[in-house]
C-alpha cells in the first residue's frame, strides 16, 4: 500500500501522520519495522535497502519518506521500479509538508496509485469545528463568544491556534475560558516581539530585554500575559534543548516535539546559548514567580523585572 499525505496545513497533516504511526505501533508491537527516511539526505538505494529485506517478526513494514519531491533521481527510479514495491505486503507513506506542483509527474503518479489526503487551511464552520475538537482533546472549555474571538485573532494558522489553545487551557486551570481571557492572552504579532526578548536574554543583554518588555507594558499589554509568553518560549527552549541531546537531526526533534517548524528552528538557535541546567533552573523560577503572583506576594510587572534580572 502507498499513502500520500500533503498540503499547506502542516499541523493537521502532521496530526494525521502521527495517527497512522500510533495505529501501526498498536498493531505491530515490536516497532522494529517502522522506518523514517528523509530524501533530502538519502537516495533511492538507501530506500531499497530499508524496504526490500524481509521484515522481522512477520510484521508489516511502515516506511515514512519525507522531502521526496526535490529528489528528482529518486522520483524517476521509484516510478520505474514501483511494481516491485506494490507486490510486497508493506506500507510506504510519502509525507510532504506544504504545496507540491500538480504538474510534477511524481504527483500525478501518486494521485493515481496512492491513497492520497490533502490538508488545506480550514475556514468557516470547518475551522470552528476543528478548534472545538482541539479544546475537547486537551480537556479545555471555552465560551462560544470567546471561541469566535479566538478564531478572529488567529485565523487558519493551526500551529499558532494549537499553541494558543494550550496556553489558554494552562492559564485557566480547568475553568471555562471567556472572551476576556482571549483578549488578555491572545495578541496578534506579540509573539514575534517576545522572540526578540528571548534573543536578548540568550545574548545576556538584560538591558535590551527589559527595554523590549517595558515597551509592551507602556503600550498597555497585560504583564501576566507577557510573563506567560516568556515562560512559554522558555518552555519551548527547554523541550528543544533536551531533545537535541537525544536526537541528532532537526527532523527528529521536529517530530518528537510536535512544535511548529519555525519555533523549532528558532529554539535550536537560541538553545545553543543556554546550558540545559540553566534552562531548567529558569523554568523553575517561572513556576515560583507564577505561584508568588497567584498568592499575592508580588505583582506581575515586578516579577517580570526580577526574572529578567536573574536569567
Amino acid at each position: 500500500m502507498i499513502i500520500f499525505i500533503y498540503g499547506p496545513d502542516t499541523y493537521r497533516s502532521r496530526q494525521k501522520l502521527n495517527e497512522i504511526i500510533e495505529h501501526y505501533k498498536k498493531t505491530n508491537k515490536s516497532g522494529l519495522n517502522l522506518r523514517y527516511l528523509n530524501l533530502k539526505e538519502k537516495n533511492f538505494q538507501d530506500f531499497k535497502n530499508e524496504f526490500l529485506p524481509i521484515p522481522m517478526f512477520e510484521e508489516k513494514k511502515l516506511l515514512i519518506l519525507e522531502e521526496v519531491f526535490p529528489n528528482k533521481d529518486f522520483k524517476e527510479k521509484f516510478i520505474k521500479n514501483h511494481k516491485i514495491f506494490f507486490d510486497l505486503n508493506n506500507v510506504i507513506l510519502f509525507y510532504e509538508g506544504g504545496e507540491v506542483s500538480k504538474k510534477d509527474p511524481f504527483f500525478v503518479f501518486l494521485e493515481k496509485e496512492a491513497k492520497s489526503q490533502r490538508f488545506d487551511f480550514l475556514e468557516g464552520q470547518k475551522l470552528k469545528n476543528w478548534v472545538k475538537g482541539e479544546f475537547k482533546n486537551w480537556g479545555g472549555r471555552i465560551e462560544e463568544g470567546a471561541l469566535e474571538e479566538l478564531i478572529d485573532f488567529v485565523g487558519s494558522d493551526t500551529w499558532q491556534m494549537s499553541n494558543e489553545i494550550k496556553k489558554l487551557i494552562d492559564y485557566k486551570k480547568g475553568e471555562v475560558i471567556s472572551e476576556k481571557d482571549v483578549e488578555i492572552l491572545v495578541k496578534s504579532k506579540i509573539e514575534t516581539d517576545i522572540f526578540k526578548t528571548i534573543d536578548a536574554l540568550a545574548s545576556k543583554n538584560k538591558k535590551e530585554a527589559l527595554k523590549l518588555i517595558h515597551r509592551h507594558l507602556e503600550k498597555g499589554d497585560n504583564p501576566s500575559y507577557l510573563l506567560s509568553m516568556v515562560n512559554f518560549q522558555f518552555r519551548n527552549l527547554l523541550i528543544v534543548k533536551s531533545l537535541s541531546q537525544k536526537y541528532p537531526s532537526y527532523y527528529a526533534i521536529l517530530k518528537a516535539s510536535q512544535l511548529h517548524p519555525f519555533v523549532v528552528k528558532k529554539a535550536l538557535y537560541q538553545a545553543k546559548k543556554f546550558e540545559l541546567a540553566e534552562l531548567k533552573k529558569t523554568y523553575q523560577r517561572f513556576f515560583e514567580a507564577d505561584l508568588a503572583i497567584k498568592t499575592g506576594k508580588i505583582d506581575p510587572e515586578t516579577a517580570l523585572d526580577l526574572l529578567i534580572a536573574e536569567i
